[in-house]
């Protein structure tokens, strides 16, 4: 169905229909309960810490186990935040904190993969490009700093291309 033929039907309805047809979908649909919670209790600072909470659990097991540095982790959770229209700040803050944690694990261990420093340049490209397009970059601007001399410290392979990515920031 083509969204002006959705149009149509949603003006054909009564309002009882329809209010009957949402709660119907609140009811059936876990993404449209979490939108309507989020919409109506956004509490950005609890997602925000959860959020960083199950990222750093991807470094750093409570249990000591082995670490899964899995970045599809805080990949999946920033989708969710960007579908849901998150405060820009609060998002921009956890890109970052995915970021800066995994440089803190990195730093503890000998050698990290190239696989790793290679992901960990995508999230800091997008986490740049992210601040700059909705204007929140003097906020951001010693993060990104601090990161791409992280990366220079830790003799990332592509350390480099953290720089490049500052410059054009800064």
């Amino acid at each position: 169905m083509s969204k002006r033929d959705f149009k149509k039907y949603i003006k054909s309805l009564e309002k009882e229909d329809l209010e009957e047809q949402i709660l119907d979908l609140y009811n059936r649909f876990d993404d449209v309960k979490v939108f309507y919670n989020f919409v109506f209790n956004p509490n950005e600072d609890k997602l925000v810490k959860e959020a960083k909470f199950k990222i750093s659990k991807e470094y750093y097991p409570p249990n000591n186990r082995k670490p899964k540095k899995r970045r599809s982790v805080a990949h999946k959770l920033i989708k969710h935040f960007l579908k849901l229209e998150m405060e820009p700040y609060s998002l921009a803050d956890v890109m970052f904190y995915n970021i800066e944690i995994a440089q803190t694990f990195s730093n503890d261990i000998e050698n990290i993969t190239e696989s790793f420093e290679k992901s960990m340049l995508k999230s800091y490209e997008q986490a740049a490009d992210y601040v700059i397009s909705n204007a929140i970059s003097s906020e951001f601007g010693p993060r990104i700093n601090k990161i791409a001399e992280e990366a220079d410290s830790q003799n990332w392979t592509n350390a480099y291309q953290f720089d490049r990515v500052r410059d054009r920031f800064l």
